[in-house]
């Protein structure tokens, strides 16, 4: 288990206490106070991947101003965004100048609407920018990457935003992005819209919080906490689960996050 000695009854204890954990955090409770209960404002498909997508980017730092400002942005576009993203006029862009996120401002606000907009003007799904390069995540989310800034004039300052396995990057944001699409367990967290990318494809969406849980537990043998980090750390959450190795996201950031671990 790439270098780590846990004994099958380490192991086995191992995996009931997750287990635990995850049927503890995988609640509807569990959306009031996480970045997923934007897009949960939402029943339209392309709304909910729209909401989905910007809660996700937004992601870092403090849940509570992550999910403030993601609401201002859905109320920005008039709580329909997938009518404002292909709709929207110049008149309407205006209103959207003085938004900001951290480091995301109104440049790259107006970029990744372009993005969107040319995107959804020949799919009906957000699934597609994905699952057409090819067959694994790190392909996945490397030629979204390139697709994403394939336009013909895009803001060098908006790169940052949009990670790639290409650049050694984690991806943590939008490997979470693609958990709540993909993953379907009728626990009413994660949305289940896309069916063309497996669950047990998916990669474990890795920070600080959930790399230190899991090197609590002798999980992660890896120090950096990269696009390798999080590949072995999904490897050897598959040995608990292969078809759902990411519901362990639940477990490892809720005793992270919440319980302090």
């Amino acid at each position: 288990m790439n270098d780590i000695e846990i004994d099958k009854m380490t192991q086995h204890a191992l995996k009931i206490f997750l287990d635990l954990k995850v049927e503890q955090y995988n609640q509807p409770s569990f959306i009031t106070k996480d970045p997923i209960s934007i897009p949960h404002l939402f029943t339209k498909k392309q709304d909910i991947e729209i909401a989905a997508f910007y809660a996700s980017i937004f992601a870092w730092g403090n849940r509570t101003i992550i999910i403030n400002k993601s609401k201002e942005l859905m109320q920005l576009f008039e709580m329909q965004p997938y009518q404002f993203i292909t709709q929207h006029s110049s008149k309407d862009l205006k209103t959207l100048l003085q938004f900001k996120h951290r480091t995301f401002n109104a440049t790259d606000l107006l970029y990744f609407i372009e993005f969107l907009k040319h995107h959804y003007s020949t799919h009906k799904t957000l699934e597609t920018a994905f699952t057409k390069h090819g067959n694994t995540v790190e392909a996945m989310l490397i030629g979204f990457h390139n697709y994403f800034f394939s336009l013909n004039e895009f803001p060098e300052r908006t790169k940052k935003h949009i990670a790639t396995p290409h650049k050694k990057s984690n991806a943590k944001r939008l490997n979470m992005f693609l958990r709540w699409m993909v993953r379907n367990d009728n626990k009413g967290v994660d949305f289940g819209l896309w069916k063309n990318i497996h669950p047990s494809q998916l990669i474990i969406p890795i920070d600080v919080h959930v790399a230190r849980v899991a090197k609590h537990f002798n999980l992660l043998p890896r120090q950096q906490i990269d696009w390798q980090a999080a590949v072995e750390l999904t490897n050897i959450l598959k040995t608990f689960d292969a078809a759902d190795p990411v519901k362990y996201d639940f477990a490892l950031f809720g005793l992270g996050v919440m319980e302090k671990y």
